[in-house]
């Protein structure tokens, strides 16, 4: 399968690695390149060639894209177009990741390494499951959020979609966070979280309401 990685930036390095792991490991995979809006053409980024803008895809052959950038809204809105496009995605996991065999992981997402993604969880598509996050059982997580680096959540937590889980948060059990939310750094969210909320702290307390 060729790829190309959307986002040449500091998680399209780690998804670039990610990816190698999978080939390593024996997945049939063949990286083109990046292709990134603010990098040079033919510049090299992470042992990988810019072939040019994301405007390029239609101009490269390929098997699957997988889209590698960070920011929620931003992966969210190239991934639906690219979608609408007709673009295939490759569900990027990491070999070192546990997954329970009855999870289920959306098209486009990334599980990075070090991840664990317990029963009955369901994950939906365009989500990052960074380095080392652990979702407990029967959690929903919806499109395009962002679990990062060091997050554990609970059984029977429900994740919005597009919202950010910040490095090294904790969500206790049966606890919502709702749509396109930010739950801060090492925050420890015990109450539901709002849409559109910010919250910070232990236990987290929103800093941010809704704009209505």
């Amino acid at each position: 399968m060729k790829v190309i990685i959307v986002g040449a930036g500091g998680h399209g390095a780690v998804v670039a690695d990610l990816l190698h792991a999978m080939r390593r490991a024996g997945a049939d995979l063949e990286l083109l390149g990046f292709v990134d809006d603010g990098a040079s053409e033919g510049a090299m980024a992470h042992g990988l060639r810019v072939l040019g803008g994301v405007a390029h895809l239609g101009t490269v052959a390929h098997d699957a894209i997988v889209v590698a950038v960070g920011d929620n809204r931003a992966r969210g809105r190239i991934f639906d177009a690219a979608r609408h496009a007709g673009e295939r995605f490759i569900t990027a996991i990491h070999p070192s990741a546990v997954i329970a065999a009855d999870a289920s992981i959306g098209n486009g997402s990334m599980v990075c390494a070090g991840a664990i993604i317990n029963p009955g969880t369901i994950i939906g598509p365009n989500v990052i499951v960074n380095t080392a996050a652990s979702l407990d059982h029967h959690n929903v997580v919806g499109a395009h959020v962002h679990v990062a680096p060091g997050v554990h959540t609970g059984g029977e937590v429900r994740i919005g979609e597009g919202a950010l889980v910040g490095i090294g948060a904790v969500i206790t059990p049966r606890r919502q966070v709702g749509a396109w939310a930010t739950v801060g750094a090492g925050a420890v969210v015990v109450r539901d979280v709002k849409a559109d909320d910010l919250v910070v702290g232990v236990p987290a307390v929103p800093v941010r309401r809704p704009i209505t």
